[in-house]
C-alpha cells in the first residue's frame, strides 16, 4: 500500500467514526434525592434492582451502549446526603456547595464542582418536590438567603449559571422542579412553581451553552399546575408513582443520550 492509498483508507476510518476516540467512555453523575431515585429505578422489580444494582435509567443505557457501540458509564449518588450537611437540595443548597464554598475541597463532605468536573464528562441535578412550597416575594432577592421563594431562586440559579459556564469541558443537565400534588400545596404555591419552571425554559435556559434543562415538571403535571394524581404515588404522596416513573426514565435515559450526541441545542 503506498502513502496515498495510507492517506485515502485513514480518512474512510475517520469519517465511518473508527478513529481512537470514537469509543472513548463518557462518565456520567445523577445527583438526586428520592424523586430521582423512583425515576433512576423506573418499574424495575425491587428485588430484581436490589440483586443486580440497575434501574431502568442504567438499562436504557447499558442498550444505548450496545446499539450504538457507545461507552457511556452512568451511576447515581445520593446529594446532599443527609449528614453531615443536611438532607436539603434546594437552589440554595447548590449555590451554597457549589458557588459560596466552591474550590478544590470537598464543603461539608460534599463534592464541588471543581471536584465533580474532573471525574464526569455530565453532571445532572434536580430538587425534589418540597422545591414547590414557594413563598411569596418581598422585592428583595438575595441568593445568600434560604427561604424558598421565586426571587431567591432566580438569583441562586444565576450564579450557578455562571459558575457551570466555567467548565466548558462539561455538560450539565437540570431538571425543572418536581411539584406536590394538589392535596399537599396551595393554589398560589402552584402558581409561584409555575412561574419559576417557565422562567427557567425561557430565560434562564440559553441555547449552545453546556446547560440542558430536561422539562420533568411538564411530564408531571401534563400542561397543568400540580403533579398529576394518576402520575403520583398517591393523591397525598407526591412521589412519581410506579408507571409514570418507568416512562419517565425512558424518557431522561434518551435525553442523556441526545446531549451527548449532541442532538440538543
Amino acid at each position: 500500500m503506498n502513502i496515498k492509498e495510507s492517506i485515502i483508507l485513514l480518512c474512510i476510518l475517520l469519517l465511518n467514526g473508527c478513529g481512537p476516540n470514537s469509543n472513548e467512555m463518557k462518565k456520567i453523575i445523577f445527583l438526586h434525592h428520592s424523586t430521582g431515585q423512583s425515576v433512576w429505578v423506573g418499574k424495575t422489580n425491587k428485588y430484581l434492582y436490589r440483586l443486580t444494582g440497575k434501574g431502568d435509567v442504567q438499562r436504557y443505557i447499558d442498550k444505548y451502549n450496545k446499539e450504538k457501540k457507545t461507552n457511556y458509564f452512568i451511576k447515581e449518588q445520593v446529594f446532599p446526603k443527609s449528614s453531615p450537611y443536611g438532607w436539603s437540595n434546594y437552589p440554595y443548597d447548590y449555590y451554597n456547595i457549589w458557588v459560596k464554598n466552591g474550590g478544590q475541597d470537598y464543603y461539608m463532605e460534599e463534592p464541588t464542582l471543581e471536584l465533580l468536573t474532573k471525574e464526569y464528562d455530565v453532571i445532572i441535578f434536580k430538587h425534589c418536590y418540597p422545591v414547590s412550597l414557594i413563598q411569596a416575594d418581598i422585592s428583595s432577592p438575595d441568593a445568600d438567603s434560604d427561604i424558598k421563594s421565586v426571587e431567591n431562586y432566580q438569583s441562586q440559579y444565576a450564579a450557578l449559571k455562571t459558575k457551570m459556564h466555567e467548565f466548558h469541558g462539561t455538560r450539565f443537565i437540570l431538571w425543572t422542579p418536581a411539584v406536590n400534588t394538589k392535596h399537599l400545596m396551595t393554589e398560589e404555591e402552584a402558581v409561584r412553581t409555575r412561574q419559576f419552571r417557565d422562567w427557567i425554559v425561557n430565560e434562564w435556559d440559553e441555547k449552545g451553552d453546556n446547560i440542558f434543562v430536561w422539562d420533568f415538571y411538564e411530564l408531571e403535571t401534563e400542561g397543568g399546575l400540580y403533579l398529576k394524581d394518576k402520575n403520583a404515588l398517591s393523591p397525598v404522596n407526591s412521589h412519581p408513582g410506579k408507571l409514570f416513573a418507568g416512562e419517565a426514565a425512558l424518557l431522561f435515559g434518551k435525553f442523556i443520550t441526545d446531549v451527548i450526541a449532541g442532538e440538543i441545542e
